[in-house]
């Protein structure tokens, strides 16, 4: 027998692979491929104060390794998420957390607040990524002191387990940690898109309408195990790994390197049972390696 039962944060995950925020939908979308109740968790679409209708089209564009996007956080905002999608995804058979998303400190707060008010979700993951609308658009995750002020902000009206979304997009990936986890977070995701572009050299355009966008998908793998490894060993708060995961020796690799668990998301277009796929394959790894708990994975990578 193997346990792969991880506890984050006093959450007890049923296993380590989870589904990343903007890739799975609501979740329930991907109940005709495959049983939601086999894996550990499902980080739902960004929810928003209100009403967005994203970015115009084009927005999403594959590459050599991956997949650019600018979807823009489109959503039907909080009101509308308690209403019509909470009563439908509210019994999964799995932990459901709504990643928070917002252009203002007031706004976070504010979807933050609403969805504490929810029984059934037992954490939010808050996206730090999003611009500053009075700050000229600068990340809130770009900027120490504007990492610290909205986590605490948030962390002031949200009573249950706070995860934080970390982008990549930074100098100093352990700084941004450091000042989060003082702003009270409880657990860590990264690594958010790395900020990318591509163009179209017949028409001389790019190709998304925003010219730039997220890059994700394989080609930022080694950056985001790095910036994984260098978290782990920088804070005492669990970290969620995610970045170009697309099978079961990803999601090893990121567990070595510190990860609590793991959050699939550019696989999921490719194969949307592909989550269920990798708790298969890390089941198979342990038994082959003789190992009868997955917490004994978790931090457990060889640098000397």
């Amino acid at each position: 027998m193997t346990n792969l039962s991880v506890n984050i944060a006093g959450l007890t995950f049923k296993n380590p692979v989870t589904t990343a925020s903007g890739t799975f939908g609501y979740g329930d979308e991907f109940g005709d491929f495959m049983d939601l109740g086999r894996i550990g968790g499902v980080f739902v679409k960004a929810v928003t104060g209100s009403n967005r209708e994203g970015n115009a089209y084009p927005r999403m564009a594959e590459t050599a390794s991956g997949m650019l996007n600018s979807v823009g956080l489109q959503n039907k905002g909080v009101d509308h998420f308690i209403k019509e999608i909470y009563p439908r995804i509210k019994d999964f058979d799995t932990h459901i957390i709504v990643n928070v998303s917002g252009s203002t400190l007031e706004e976070y707060v504010e979807v933050a607040s609403r969805i504490n008010e929810l029984d059934k979700i037992p954490a939010i993951e808050l996206n730090i990524s999003c611009p500053n609308v009075k700050q000229g658009g600068m990340a809130f995750g770009t900027v120490p002191a504007m990492s610290t002020e909205v986590t605490r902000a948030v962390r002031d009206v949200y009573k249950k387990v706070l995860m934080v979304k970390l982008s990549p997009n930074v100098t100093s990936i352990i700084e941004i940690a450091k000042a989060v986890v003082d702003g009270g977070a409880d657990v860590l995701t990264l690594v958010n898109t790395l900020l990318g572009m591509a163009i179209d050299a017949e028409r001389r355009r790019p190709i998304l309408s925003t010219i730039t966008g997220g890059l994700s998908g394989p080609a930022i793998k080694p950056i985001a195990l790095r910036m994984v490894w260098q978290v782990h060993n920088a804070v005492n708060v669990p970290v969620i790994g995610l970045g170009g995961i697309m099978n079961a020796t990803d999601a090893i690799e990121f567990l070595l390197a510190g990860s609590s668990a793991i959050q699939v998301g550019t696989a999921n277009f490719i194969d949307p049972a592909i989550s269920v796929k990798i708790v298969e394959g890390i089941e198979a790894y342990m038994q082959k390696h003789g190992i009868t708990d997955v917490n004994e994975l978790i931090g457990g990578l060889r640098t000397e």
